[in-house]
């Protein structure tokens, strides 16, 4: 088998697992799925499916020419249809749980580990099945768009590691999969997020779940810091906040209770909603960011941390800074490693694809990790796309070499903007059929 698999076993003195045979096979025994000794048994099938992955998703034909398997795009096509996603899941947990257990306390943050939570989207072929399954996006006429799923993840903000991920319909609010990321967490954990996940029904199960929360308040949330906001006049007065006051924590810090709102959440049953606690105690703080060149902004956030001594203001702040970094494991997910198009046409393709991604690029997160500990930088230098060429291109018997490290860049500023020029032709405003048929009928004219 070609290069990747040997470049791990390079690093194996950090990398507690690898994908060997035994640990393929055992997790092939832990979902139940039984084979047949062949060419492409699941060993085979997945070291290749595992190449393809890391050369950018190629082509099935070409995988030939980098292993030294002489196997047709159709066999190996079959040997994948055999593999049961609950297979690639096991598999990706069971390397993500290796290299996360590998991490000491200097990971952590105050005691805790962070994790990161975010949602967004990516897009494969245009087949029936997929567009019963995920839908298209409204603007899209039919036959004219291509189906996208929400993907919701959560991310080791130490490493930069995807603990977990899942893949819903393209109309699933964020919240709707942010319960189920949870079971991957342990106590104590700190979930930070932005303003679709900061509810009173998130809150209340992150509490019952013994984790905690660093939240941006949701844009309809009313808080206040006035020094009568505690009044019940004011509490009761239209506009003004709901929650019930308990201390002053410091300037623009406080202590308060949030009440249980009437309304259930369209991603909750009634049972789930009833067994919520009526009152929550949180911290409602607010800072502001200045940077020279940018519109001053004003952030509120809630969390659960309500000790001041413990967790400092300042601390929250930074710690929710560094959320946009999950925006930086998105992109290369999607760009650098090319999870933004799959090719699969089923659904069970494209889950299995999904779930390889994850492998692949939490397998290229351990190599920047031991890379980060050769180098002693911290891992998010390490430069991601430097550490997948090397694991592309690396030579047999090569070791782990000095990766690039990139450049300390506080208060970049890039512009969200395409300088290259699309190709000139009309955007597809009906189905391809249809088009096919009037440049038919155009040609037929005398």
């Amino acid at each position: 088998m070609a290069t990747m698999t040997s470049a791990l076993r390079q690093i194996k003195d950090d990398l507690p697992t690898s994908l060997n045979r035994s640990t393929i096979e055992r997790a092939c025994r832990e979902r139940g799925h039984r084979w047949r000794n062949r060419r492409l048994g699941p060993v085979q099938t997945i070291q290749l499916f595992l190449l393809q992955i890391v050369h950018g998703n190629i082509a099935c034909s070409a995988l030939r020419h980098l292993s030294a398997l002489a196997t047709g795009a159709s066999a190996y096509c079959q040997a994948r249809a055999r593999l049961p996603v609950a297979v690639l899941q096991r598999l990706a947990e069971t390397i993500t749980a290796g290299v996360v257990g590998s991490l000491d306390a200097g990971y952590l943050w105050h005691g805790h580990r962070l994790v990161h939570i975010d949602g967004t989207s990516f897009s494969m072929k245009d087949t029936p099945a997929l567009q019963a399954w995920f839908g298209q996006p409204g603007a899209q006429r039919a036959g004219c768009g291509f189906p996208v799923a929400h993907l919701g993840a959560v991310v080791h903000a130490a490493s930069g590691l995807v603990l977990d991920l899942i893949a819903s319909p393209l109309r699933t609010h964020d919240m709707a999969t942010a319960a189920g990321l949870h079971a991957t967490l342990g106590e104590g954990d700190v979930l930070v997020g932005d303003r679709g996940f900061c509810s009173y029904a998130h809150l209340a199960l992150i509490a019952l779940d013994g984790l905690h929360a660093v939240l941006r308040a949701h844009q309809r949330q009313i808080i206040c810091f006035g020094p009568r906001r505690h009044a019940k006049a004011k509490r009761q007065a239209k506009g003004g906040p709901t929650s019930i006051f308990v201390r002053r924590l410091g300037r623009k810090d406080q202590l308060v209770q949030w009440v249980k709102p009437k309304t259930v959440p369209a991603w909750m049953t009634d049972q789930q909603y009833a067994a919520l606690p009526a009152r929550l105690t949180v911290r409602e703080l607010a800072y502001t960011v200045r940077i020279r060149g940018r519109r001053t902004r004003h952030v509120t956030l809630v969390t659960t941390l309500t000790d001041p001594a413990r967790y400092p203001r300042e601390a929250l702040a930074d710690v929710y800074q560094q959320r946009w970094q999950i925006e930086v494991n998105f992109r290369h997910l999607k760009e650098t490693l090319g999870m933004d198009v799959l090719r699969c046409q089923s659904v069970d393709g494209v889950m299995k694809e999904l779930w390889m991604f994850m492998l692949v690029y939490n397998l290229v997160r351990a190599v920047m990790l031991a890379a980060a500990r050769r180098q002693d930088v911290d891992p998010d230098r390490i430069s991601f796309v430097d550490t997948l060429r090397w694991l592309r291109y690396r030579r047999t018997n090569t070791p782990l070499v000095n990766l690039i490290v990139n450049p300390i860049r506080d208060g970049r500023i890039e512009p969200r903007v395409r300088k290259r020029r699309p190709k000139p032709y009309p955007r597809m405003t009906r189905p391809r059929h249809q088009l096919r048929k009037e440049l038919t009928n155009q040609t037929l004219k005398p």
